[in-house]
């Protein structure tokens, strides 16, 4: 049996076979592509049984220590989401009670979301395990965890400035 190739395999087979395109930025994505996968595999036992999905509690977490109401295209952009995934989380949440939706007086077609009493019990007693699982996961950084906090700021800082955003 042979080994999977590896990224340099796959960029070199890019190369040999379109020499004309620059396969650097693969240097970049590749590891991005691959630390998101692996994150998501390390705490997808934490939700197995839990009240909820990883996507909710993001959400609640915004909700959470927001200073009022927010309105669900503002939450859709803090957590770099559709509307319409936000939507659906939302609704889901309204069902089980851990957020409120209203009309926004000054906008009919928005809504007001707040997190209820029983959506901060669900956040109080997932965060702190996801957390938990982070720390364990990122400990192996040791010193060199500020160098690489910074150059992942400067990367967003970079694409922020590329990436065009959905007007709300």
């Amino acid at each position: 049996m042979t080994s999977p190739p590896t990224p340099e395999d796959f960029r070199a087979m890019w190369t040999a076979a379109r020499p004309d395109l620059d396969t650097s930025p693969m240097d970049v994505v590749r590891p991005i592509k691959r630390i998101e996968a692996l994150l998501t595999t390390a705490v997808e036992p934490l939700y197995e049984g839990a009240p909820l999905t990883a996507p909710e509690l993001d959400a609640l977490v915004q909700l959470r220590h927001a200073e009022g109401p927010v309105i669900a295209r503002r939450l859709a952009e803090t957590l770099g989401c559709s509307r319409a995934a936000v939507s659906k989380t939302l609704a889901k949440l309204e069902k089980r009670g851990f957020v409120e939706r209203r009309p926004s007086p000054a906008d009919r077609r928005a809504a007001l979301v707040t997190v209820t009493p029983a959506g901060c019990e669900a956040i109080d007693e997932m965060f702190p395990r996801q957390l938990a699982a982070e720390v364990e996961l990122l400990e192996g950084l040791g010193d060199d965890r500020d160098r690489v906090v910074d150059a992942l700021n400067l990367l967003e800082l970079v694409l922020q400035k590329k990436v065009k955003r959905p007007r709300a």
